[in-house]
């Protein structure tokens, strides 16, 4: 059973209550009844809907949900959709995916290996031969991790850009052709 058909079934108001009621441990429609507070006809109806569909069986007059329905359906209908690698290397592309979520910097590395990995991987956001003022490099940075000063000492640091004078040039890192 697929996620959707499972909310179908649980978007009526009866049903869903009827559900829960089973669920909490009403064991009998009478005792759906008086935890809902649906009249008799309403959790008969939702009953029968649910023990069809699978979600709520009845053995020997007691009712039981079937909760692991849930997790099943989810497990079922995962789509993984291709991921795009941030890195042809498989152990670069681990580290950045460690550190970078939905095109942001989560945190600065603390070990340097890792760190330079994120930082060449930023250094690509700069044109080699290209000047730029502390500014731009500044927005740049900002719209990868808020301590954009961090990143930019950082980068200077690693031999990735250099500055004078305010005015910064990738000098290192990978470049591609």
């Amino acid at each position: 059973m697929n996620p959707e058909i499972i909310c179908r079934l649980l978007a009526e108001p009866e049903r869903v209550k009827t559900y829960a009621a089973v669920a909490l441990g009403a064991t009998s429609p009478s005792a759906v009844a008086q935890a809902t507070g649906l009249v008799a006809r309403d959790v008969v109806r939702a009953l029968g809907v649910l023990t069809d569909r699978g979600l709520v069986t009845e053995q020997d007059g007691v009712l039981t949900a079937d909760l692991s329905v849930f997790k099943t359906a989810v497990r079922d209908n995962l789509t993984t959709e291709p991921v795009e690698r941030l890195d042809p290397d498989d152990n670069r592309d681990a580290v950045l995916r460690a550190f970078v979520t939905d095109g942001r910097l989560v945190s600065i590395p603390a070990a340097r290996g890792k760190r330079r990995i994120v930082l060449e991987h930023l250094a690509a956001c700069f044109e080699p031969g290209v000047r730029y003022p502390e500014r731009a490099v500044d927005a740049v940075l900002r719209a990868w991790y808020h301590d954009y000063a961090s990143l930019r000492r950082y980068l200077v640091d690693e031999e990735l850009m250099s500055r004078e004078h305010g005015i910064y040039w990738r000098t290192g890192g990978p470049v591609d052709i």
